[in-house]
């Protein structure tokens, strides 16, 4: 799964000399919460978010007249409010390289750029947050086994299938995580009608069955 498949495609961008109050409007009709900033030639050189806005608007409590605030903020450019320290990703990146770097700067999205560097999507935390529901298959009425306490041994992965398999169910799903202690536990996901003679047939064959439950 890549970004180039994630993202939202052609988004809409500003350039530093565009008016703050004709950003806001256009996201407040567009309903998004972050622009990218482009120089003429369309290369990214910031990134706009609402709070950059917000930060410059004067608070409820100002004695400015509304007038006078949509003065202000006519006056002022995106180039003096922006981050211009950007941090961004490829297209061609993969998912998980986006979600990495959101999660270790803390942000909730990202402009796209091509290999040439031209903005080419946005990408936020709830495109990542909708792919780890599609690749989970969460929407589809799948049954989730945790298998918990497993070793970290040659062949776990394709002793659990082979079971699953036995059972007449296919895998659609599966995660490893390793835990504190140094094991592994294993989310799989799959269509059974049996979810209970699945468990036991597991447990037979040595596998400590902690989580069931059927989602979606």
């Amino acid at each position: 799964m890549f970004v180039a498949n994630r993202m939202a495609k052609n988004p809409f961008t500003v350039t530093p000399d565009t008016k703050v109050s004709a950003a806001k409007d256009l996201m407040k009709k567009h309903r998004f919460r972050r622009l990218p900033v482009v120089d003429e030639d369309g290369k990214l050189v910031g990134f706009l978010s609402d709070r950059d806005i917000m930060r410059v608007s004067p608070s409820p409590a100002t004695t400015l007249s509304r007038y006078e605030i949509t003065s202000l903020l006519a006056k002022m450019c995106i180039g003096e409010i922006m981050q211009k320290e950007v941090v961004s990703v490829k297209d061609d990146a993969t998912i998980e390289e986006a979600a990495l770097i959101m999660y270790n700067h803390k942000i909730g999205g990202l402009p796209v750029v091509s290999s040439v560097g031209a903005v080419v999507g946005v990408i936020t935390e709830t495109d990542i947050f909708k792919t780890f529901v599609d690749v989970m298959g969460l929407t589809h009425g799948k049954t989730r086994f945790t298998i918990a306490d497993v070793g970290d041994k040659v062949g776990v992965v394709r002793d659990l299938g082979g079971i699953i398999a036995d059972c007449g169910c296919n895998i659609d799903s599966l995660v490893t995580c390793q835990q504190d202690d140094g094991s592994y536990e294993i989310v799989v996901r799959f269509d059974t009608t049996d979810s209970e003679a699945v468990k036991k047939k597991l447990e037979e064959n040595g596998f400590h069955v902690s989580h069931v439950v059927k989602i979606g």
